[in-house]
């Protein structure tokens, strides 16, 4: 019977284009499952195969774990106590093993057996054609459509089957079996029962890869594509940069007469695309990024990652865009949050900032408003520049002498260690929001002036209610809002 194994070996190995150990392997663990069936508990069984004989010996193990662990399935495990019992210098990890009476090949049931092996091998050449096609490097693929799977797009290419999902086709793209049709490698699902390989065609990636593919200068180094956004098959944004200065980024990835950007349009079936210039000045990216609109004027908000960008009335309907698309895809672009307003606005945004900074120095410092209108003026913006920065640059403002300066500075260290000492009762009242993950002192303080002091509380707030209150984006303050019921239901 061994050399009929050693014959059955050979024959699926040539015959399905795999190794002998692929089959080797998948001959015993269809040997395993067999002697498995002996046992009615779960017995973990390990079936060894000669390669040369063919003779096979099989063994019943458990895993050695430490004695504080305890066993946690009993049937496949040992304590390392009672496992030195038997084996003296075995360790945990390490198994122990009882061989078991061998089993005749015949009696598995030839039929059985070899459905066994065969799906093992089936396993292992798909295995082998998936790592084949990584291998390859290829980023985007071509193929031809070969069938629809509810809605989704299954493209044959080489040897690979991928899909490409509804959700990641281009909107109002009509893709028909037989059709070739190219795709971004999305990511690859090794648990997936059917296709591995999932497709976009919607990916900002996939126009950087198309623009890589017909600008040569961004393969030799000479040029960077920083980022791209997309809505798909309407418009898209794509930054770029020139490490050589005799280069023009821009012009390169047009072509001449537009070739290169007509070729990648044409993928993306008729996509508008706008080519704008990276910059390491946030500013100047985000001015360049909405283009073709002009701009007036820009304001920087480091702590909120945001942008108030002044357009006049003429441009403001080319720096929104169309649904606002203009704004979005230069918001997604950049990483920034922009927002586009009117002198006029800007003006009024001003003034009430203006206001509420006056209003906060004549509480807080107890001074009029000609003394919170001289420091605004002179470019503070809050208690703690007043409080610390160097005595020689608050001297250089005229309206004040040196006594003067001494009590402000007083009075803003005095309000700042009371704003503190508040901050901290707040947080203690609310102890309870600590263990929401994310929550900080700074937010809990913030919530406290609020009225919100327990879980339940921030749980009972509306998305819009928390993010007016705390500052948080939308997403941010649904996040915590859900966190925050997740006990409700917990408790059902």
């Amino acid at each position: 019977m061994s050399r009929e194994i050693l014959l059955l070996v050979d024959a699926l190995a040539r015959e399905k284009n795999v190794t002998r150990d692929v089959v080797f392997d998948a001959l015993e663990g269809a040997l395993a499952s067999a002697m498995k069936k002996r046992f009615k508990e779960d017995a973990d069984i390990r079936v060894s195969v000669n390669r040369t004989t063919g003779d096979h010996d099989g063994f019943r193990r458990w895993l050695v774990v430490a004695d504080e662990l305890g066993l946690q399935e009993p049937d496949q495990q040992e304590m390392l106590s009672d496992a030195r019992e038997i084996v003296s210098d075995i360790e945990v990890g390490e198994y122990i093993e009882e061989a078991l009476e061998p089993i005749e090949f015949g009696r598995i049931g030839a039929q059985a057996a070899k459905q066994a092996i065969l799906q093992r091998i089936r396993d292992a050449e798909r295995e082998q054609i998936l790592n084949d096609f990584l291998d390859r490097g290829e980023m985007i693929v071509s193929g031809s459509i070969k069938r629809m799977d509810k809605g989704d797009v299954i493209v044959e290419t080489g040897k690979i089957e991928a899909r490409l999902p509804r959700s990641e086709m281009i909107p109002k793209e009509n893709l028909r079996v037989g059709d070739r049709v190219r795709a971004w490698v999305l990511k690859i699902d090794r648990t997936a029962r059917g296709q591995q390989v999932i497709l976009s065609r919607t990916a900002p990636d996939f126009i950087r890869q198309l623009f890589e593919n017909e600008v040569p200068e961004i393969d030799q180094g000479l040029l960077e594509i920083k980022g791209a956004a997309r809505d798909p098959g309407v418009r898209a944004k794509i930054a770029v940069v020139a490490y050589d200065k005799r280069i023009d980024p821009i012009g390169t990835c047009v072509g001449m007469r537009g070739s290169r950007v007509t070729a990648v349009r044409n993928e993306l079936g008729g996509e508008q695309v706008d080519i704008v210039l990276w910059s390491e000045d946030p500013a100047e990216f985000v001015i360049g990024a909405l283009a073709p609109a002009n701009v007036e004027s820009i304001v920087v908000d480091e702590d909120r990652h945001a942008m108030d960008v002044v357009v006049d009335e003429e441009n403001l309907p080319k720096a929104i865009g169309s649904k606002g698309q203009n704004v979005r895809l230069a918001s997604e672009l950049t990483g920034w949050q922009i927002n586009i307003m009117t002198p006029e606005e800007s003006q009024n945004r001003q003034e009430l900032e203006r206001g509420q900074l006056r209003n906060t120095f004549m509480s807080r410092l107890d001074v009029d408003e000609e003394v919170a209108d001289i420091l605004i003026d002179e470019g503070f913006t809050g208690l703690e520049e007043i409080a610390y920065v160097p005595m020689q640059e608050l001297l250089e403002i005229e309206s004040f002498d040196e006594d003067t300066i001494n009590e402000l500075r007083t009075r803003a260290r005095n309000a700042l260690l009371t704003e503190a000492i508040a901050q901290e009762e707040r947080v203690e009242t609310a102890q309870d929001l600590l263990s929401l993950e994310g929550m900080t002192p700074e937010l809990i303080a913030k919530l406290a002036l609020g009225g919100i002091t327990t879980r339940d509380d921030l749980a009972e707030l509306a998305t819009d209610e928390l993010a007016e209150m705390s500052g948080l984006d939308e997403a941010t303050s649904s996040e915590f809002i859900m966190a925050a019921r997740a006990h409700w239901f917990e408790d059902q």
